[in-house]
């Protein structure tokens, strides 16, 4: 859906018998006048672009101006086609330090690799990572910044972990009465609300708070449910600025101008991730070691049941070590799938793990994390204990799904609460 101003061009007609103007009237449809002749409006609809936070840079410069300024960013944190960081250096703002998150700073990370501190080689700034020694800034990271900026795209999904990097700035924030100014993007995946809500058994570094698997929130609005559901440790509170997007709905098509992660690298894999990713628990390579991840889905013991193949590689940055690797693969080709079904159908798509649960020759080693490291835990990636035996029983989706309830109408009822666009 796009948003729109509307603007109307009337060209008014009205002469005389003598030529002189007379003043104008407009007329009912179909009537006609011999004075006057009809009223011809036309409206013309120009679409508006999204504004992300970091580029109303006239809403926050004041706020930065002076100070020693401290922001947690990655590759995604852009204003135009420079960095977030780079910009806002040549505006005259003093960026004392750097904290990247997972994937780093510069994004080469893999997926879980760990992140040392280093110092940015392009701005000679110290880089402090948050996905190495520490995850939240201690209390030496912030003695020298006024002020903290949080600047990073999000996708809209539990187990995707910039939300879990925003709680632990927010709570090194709070413990170290600094400001934290967020700088809000849209979630991609905005529209979608669904899943079961995370049981605190299944707490990991993929899910810490009760919220399903699709938050349907900014990061900014998360930040507000943070605060105000008293998630943050100790119920403690943090300070926080934040600057809306322009000119957006969460109904809205957003396409992301930067790849939000290596494996997230098309608009394809960013609105299958939600359903794609729960692949992670099972024994099936879901496109890690292609240059397509998170749209084909597949194992080699699936030839003679589906005819689409694909063979893993060793992908430097992207996937070093995938499952399967160097062994062809047989299964899902999503990669021209409909997305505007999931759109439609506002749901996470668990159909595509059933089915091929059920054609799966070696169902015994379906969820079998002790094959291969690369796997995850079903249980964190769902977030709840039973949805493993759900499938193994044959349950419909249905039937599993009427199992996330009333949760998951209860989160959305409480969503609404920290809600900054309609």
């Amino acid at each position: 859906m796009k948003n729109y101003i509307s603007f109307t061009l009337t060209s008014l007609i009205a002469l005389s018998a003598c030529g002189q103007p007379k003043p104008l009237e407009q007329e009912a449809l179909g009537k006609k006048s011999p004075e006057n002749r009809k009223l011809m409006i036309k409206t013309v609809k120009l679409p508006t672009a999204i504004k992300t936070g970091a580029e109303q840079t006239e809403k926050y410069l004041p706020l930065l101006k002076g100070k020693r300024v401290g922001m947690v960013v990655n590759p995604t944190s852009v204003i135009g086609t420079q960095t977030s960081v780079d910009s806002l250096l040549k505006r005259g703002v003093k960026i004392q330090k750097i904290f990247g998150p997972e994937h780093g700073f510069r994004g080469n990370a893999s997926a879980g690799v760990t992140v040392n501190d280093d110092v940015d080689s392009k701005t000679g700034i110290k880089a402090i990572s948050l996905y190495g020694k520490h995850s939240t800034p201690t209390a030496e990271d912030l003695a020298d910044i006024d002020i903290m900026v949080f600047d990073i795209q999000d996708v809209g999904v539990r187990f995707y972990t910039y939300i879990n990097t925003l709680q632990h700035v927010m709570e090194a924030c709070a413990a170290n009465n600094k400001t934290l100014l967020i700088l809000d993007r849209p979630n991609p995946n905005g529209y979608l609300i669904d899943g079961p809500i995370l049981d605190p058994k299944f707490k990991s570094g993929i899910g810490v708070q009760p919220i399903p698997i699709a938050h349907g929130l900014t990061v900014g609005e998360y930040a507000q449910m943070l605060n105000g559901e008293g998630w943050l440790k100790n119920k403690v509170k943090c300070k926080i600025t934040i600057i809306k997007n322009a000119n957006y709905n969460h109904d809205m098509a957003y396409t992301l101008p930067v790849k939000p992660s290596p494996n997230l690298n098309t608009q394809q894999s960013i609105l299958l991730y939600p359903s794609t990713c729960l692949f992670e628990g099972t024994y099936l390579n879901h496109g890690r070691g292609t240059m397509f991840p998170f749209t084909v889905v597949g194992a080699p013991y699936l030839k003679g049941k589906f005819d689409f193949s694909f063979t893993p590689k060793s992908i430097k940055g992207m996937s070093e070590t995938p499952l399967f690797q160097d062994q062809v693969c047989y299964g899902l080709d999503l990669r021209t799938y409909d997305t505007s079904k999931l759109v439609k159908s506002k749901q996470v798509n668990i159909s595509w793990l059933i089915d091929l649960y059920q054609a799966s020759p070696r169902k015994e080693d379906f969820f079998n994390t002790k094959l291969s490291k690369e796997m995850g835990v079903i249980e964190r990636l769902v977030g709840v204990a039973d949805f493993r035996q759900q499938v193994i029983n044959g349950k419909s989706e249905a039937e599993i799904r009427a199992s996330w309830e009333p949760g998951l109408s209860a989160y959305k009822t409480m969503r609404k609460k920290y809600l900054l666009y309609n």
